[in-house]
């Protein structure tokens, strides 16, 4: 099989959804009180986001921007999702980072005030980030994409 940069943007959706599905998972253990399984899933939430961030970044700076290829209601909808999941992602690293650290030291009163901010933003911005692939990629690619 022969490597294509192009491949990199269905890779990021998939590290993308493997990292909201930690949270999820990391989420619903600390509900249940599994501080064990909470602490490893959030940590693979982590890692997942650290490698996505990692090939995103490779992936435009070697293809750069790519053209959304939608007309009409879709591509208002489009960009209102691109816009706040830009937004929010840049609040991502260090809101998580700060979270991941509180609870590994077992800060749990600081860790749990921030988590109710970085949780949901977290997983906006990872549920959306595949939401923007489908709609740029798969749905309504621009010309030469497809």
């Amino acid at each position: 099989m022969i490597f294509r940069w192009s491949d990199l943007a269905a890779l990021n959706a998939c590290l993308n959804a493997a990292s909201g599905l930690f949270l999820v998972l990391g989420h619903r253990a600390i509900r249940t009180l599994q501080i064990g399984r909470h602490r490893r899933l959030m940590v693979a939430a982590a890692v997942t986001s650290a490698i996505f961030l990692v090939s995103y970044v490779a992936y435009h700076a070697k293809v750069g921007s790519v053209r959304f290829g939608g007309h009409g209601l879709v591509r208002p909808i489009y960009f209102a999702i691109l816009i706040s999941h830009t937004a929010l992602a840049a609040a991502v690293p260090p809101l998580a980072l700060r979270t991941l650290y509180l609870g590994l030291t077992r800060r749990d009163e600081k860790h749990r005030k921030i988590a109710r901010w970085s949780y949901p933003i977290w997983l906006y911005v990872s549920v959306t980030g595949v939401l923007v692939y489908l709609l740029l990629y798969r749905l309504y690619p621009p010309a030469g994409v497809r």
